[in-house]
Formats: structure tokens, C-alpha cells, sequence
């Protein structure tokens, strides 16, 4: 469906993270290597970042494919952030086709603040008998935050729900395990989140693949490798990663018991 990446870590331009690596985002656009589900993902890409003492991310989203763009060669050739996040989309036959619809999401003015700032949110993944199986789910929701949607597409719904969570002070990993689990319970489909607020990164794997890879003074969360390195690591299934703090931890998403944790230089 989508390949999502996010990146925590010393300053390197977008340039670096995301289309230098030999198999970095900008080539998954048109021939990832672990896709489970589509061939390419030409329908729009978005990028997130945050700049040196500002909290709130700046975005840069097309409805073009991202090797098709060449003002974005320009703006990640020299836009220099410690954490990014970003997506390149293949969009779900019937789901809006314009960059509304790309990822990465982000808090709408005012939301978010008591719980870190502004957010970045992205869904690779698929909710199966849309919109009708996540009605209930969207009923909890207040009629203001359902109209101050980005876009009508499921992932924009579940980025509420996420958000109403964090709002309520669930902590990131919780509020993002939480949806998936809900949601997966009402309707079939691919849950896998990734979300930053610039400090932390959260991500859950639910029916596509999330590696990670952890070096002295940055980490990178994504849907597959970049690289041919030998130490990405894979995230099992139903479960919920979190970086932050120095460490990388990785639970399964149905219990509190720790499946793996990894001491990093972040």
C-alpha cells in the first residue's frame, strides 16, 4: 500500500535520509524489495520535518510521484532536520487521489500540546470494508475533530483517533497500539502506524513489515531497509516500537511483557 520512514538522530539533509541511500525511500516509490501488498507507489509522497527551535513541522506533500518532482531534489538537497518523517503512497482504489490524502498527517491548530507538540502521523496499511466497519470507532469522535480532517481517506480517520488519545494522555506507543487493536477488532486490514513529535518515534507493525536500525546518535524506523547493511532489524508482527531516550524497545501489542530492548546512542 505506502512505505514510510522516520528518522531520529544528529542533522543530515532530507536528501541524505531519503533518496542517496541505494534503496531509500525515493527508489521504494517504484521498486521496493518487501512490499506485501501493491508494486509501486506512485500516488503522491509527503515529507515531515523539524526545523533547529521550532516545534511545529514543516511539510512538503504532492499528488506526483516523488521522482517526479524535481523542486523536491532541490529542497532535500539542502533542509537539514534531526528528525523526519515521510511517505511515498499507493492509494486504495476509490480513496481521494490529491495530496490531502498524503502522508505524513499532523496535529490541527491548538490539538497536541499538552502532550509534546505537534505530531507527525503516517498509516501504511488498509481498513477493510471502508467507511462502514469503523463507523462506531468514528462516532466516539466530537463532530469538530471529524470535520477538521485533512482528507476523507481511513488513514486520516485513524490519525484521530490516535490523536484523541494523546490528547487524553496516553503516551504514544499505548495510544497507537490501542487504535490498531481496536480497529483490526471491527474491521480486517494492515495497521502500521508510525508517529513523531520531533523528540520520540512510535510505530506499530500489524500486517506489513517495519524494520529498524540503530547506529551511535540516530535511529531509523521504516517500512524496509534503505540499505543492504546487515543491521536492520525486523519488528514481529502485532507489535508496538518505540525510540527515544537513548534506548529502543519493542512490545507486543497485546500484553505489557517486553519481546525485545536495545540500549542505542541517540
Amino acid at each position: 500500500m505506502c512505505r514510510h520512514l522516520a528518522y531520529l538522530g544528529e542533522p543530515r539533509t532530507l536528501a541524505e535520509v531519503l533518496t542517496a541511500p541505494e534503496h531509500g525511500l525515493y527508489r521504494q516509490a517504484w521498486e521496493p524489495r518487501h512490499q506485501l501488498h501493491g508494486t509501486v507507489n506512485a500516488d503522491g509522497f509527503g515529507v515531515g520535518w523539524y526545523a533547529e527551535g521550532d516545534p511545529v513541522p514543516a511539510r512538503y506533500r504532492r499528488a506526483v510521484p516523488m521522482w517526479a518532482d524535481r523542486s523536491f531534489a532541490d529542497v532535500a538537497r539542502v533542509t537539514r532536520t534531526r528528525c523526519l518523517l515521510a511517505a511515498v503512497r499507493s492509494a486504495t482504489e476509490g480513496m481521494p487521489p490529491d495530496e490531502s490524502a498524503a502522508a505524513p498527517y499532523t496535529s490541527p491548530p491548538g490539538a497536541g500540546q499538552a502532550v509534546g507538540g505537534c505530531w507527525l502521523f503516517s498509516h501504511n496499511g488498509r481498513v477493510e470494508g471502508w467507511p462502514h466497519s469503523l463507523a462506531s470507532l468514528a462516532a466516539q469522535l466530537p463532530a469538530s475533530r471529524l470535520l477538521a480532517q485533512e482528507s476523507t481517506v481511513d488513514s486520516a480517520l485513524l490519525w484521530a483517533l490516535v490523536l484523541g488519545r494523546l490528547e487524553s494522555g496516553q503516551e504514544p506507543a499505548r495510544a497507537l497500539a490501542g487504535v490498531a487493536a481496536e480497529a483490526a477488532g471491527l474491521a480486517g486490514g494492515r495497521y502500521n502506524f508510525l508517529l513523531t513529535d520531533g523528540q520520540m518515534i512510535a510505530a506499530t507493525a500489524w500486517g506489513d513489515t517495519l524494520f529498524w536500525r540503530a547506529r551511535a546518535g540516530e535511529v531509523l524506523v521504516a517500512s524496509e531497509p534503505s540499505d543492504s547493511s546487515g543491521d536492520w532489524q525486523r519488528v514481529p508482527d502485532a507489535s508496538v516500537l518505540t525510540a527515544a531516550a537513548g534506548e529502543v524497545l519493542i512490545q507486543p501489542i497485546d500484553t505489557t511483557v517486553p519481546l525485545t530492548k536495545e540500549a542505542t546512542a541517540l
